[in-house]
């Protein structure tokens, strides 16, 4: 494998291919609508060079150190979930972040090793008719845990400040409704005995972009491409409103925000594992075995102030 990532180029001549929803509409938006900073920084970067000049390091982490800290970090998620069981624990573990921020590949790490009887992902599709008509936490209230269970949202009641704001999806009425209640909703699962932990995870421009390109180049990866995702990439600045706001909104000592710059993979998987094994009691945890988040690329909304779009 050539260490420089090819530019992504038109699809090949030849023998007619089925067309994959979405893979020429990212294409084209990369070719003809991508700013200049965004193509320049994939063309000249490769694999392993970190695109945003805001992050604090120039290279992805080295595999032989991810690989031993995972090991250890995996076990002591095992522990935590069989301390949970045994105390009745509950964990709910929100997976928020921009698209291709890395959200679908954190929870799997989490979950790799952990009971599926125990540990379960909430990922829910878009409201039908019935639970559009719903007061709007209702649905996810559904999916809670019960004693020594750990659930891992794939986003969250969260769309309603973000995804919802950014395409209109939900009035301004609907959304002031949401900020009002989200305080109490939230205080109200911590007070029954819930563990609440929230994760932003965000990546810059280029690197959405990259990571976009990659998956319309890759048959097992297509599939995550969605309409959302062309028009997400025309609507940056839009987001980056909604994001900041949204944390600023309900950041709080209750329920506070865990944001990491999530450039390189593998130091945001790890620096979300720490997050989650910080934040539970159980039996035998030992803090100085597990560590702290990096502070480079893990704190509150107050990380992201100042980082540049990247184009």
């Amino acid at each position: 494998m050539s260490k420089k990532s090819a530019e992504p180029t038109e699809a090949a001549a030849g023998a007619p291919q089925p067309e994959i929803p979405f893979v020429a509409d990212i294409l084209d938006w990369y070719h003809k609508a991508a700013p200049d900073p965004v193509r320049k920084a994939i063309a000249k970067a490769d694999e392993k060079q970190i695109l945003d000049p805001a992050y604090p390091y120039a290279k992805v982490l080295k595999g032989k150190v991810y690989d031993a800290e995972m090991e250890m970090l995996q076990v002591e998620l095992v522990r935590m979930l069989a301390g949970m069981r045994a105390a009745g624990g509950r964990l709910v573990v929100l997976f928020e972040g921009r698209d291709a921020a890395g959200k679908g590949g954190t929870i799997g790490v989490i979950r790799q090793n952990l009971n599926p009887r125990s540990a379960y992902i909430v990922a829910l599709p878009k409201p039908d008719e019935r639970e559009a008509g719903q007061w709007y936490f209702q649905r996810y209230v559904d999916w809670l845990p019960a004693r020594g269970e750990v659930a891992l949202f794939d986003r969250s009641w969260y769309n309603r400040g973000v995804v919802e704001k950014v395409f209109d999806f939900c009035t301004p009425e609907d959304r002031a409704r949401f900020f009002r209640q989200l305080p109490d909703f939230e205080n109200t699962l911590v007070d029954e005995g819930i563990t609440l932990v929230k994760i932003w995870l965000e990546v810059g421009r280029a690197e959405q972009t990259r990571r976009f390109l990659d998956r319309a180049k890759d048959p097992l990866k297509q599939w995550k491409l969605s309409w959302i995702d062309v028009e997400g990439l025309k609507r940056w600045d839009a987001y980056s409103e909604a994001i900041h706001e949204t944390l600023i909104r309900s950041h709080s000592t209750i329920s506070p925000w865990t944001v990491i710059l999530s450039e390189d993979k593998r130091r945001a998987r790890l620096a979300a594992i720490r997050a989650i094994l910080n934040a539970v009691d159980y039996p035998g945890r030992d803090l100085a075995k597990i560590g702290k988040p990096d502070p480079a690329i893990c704190g509150g909304p107050e990380i992201l102030a100042g980082r540049e779009a990247n184009g």
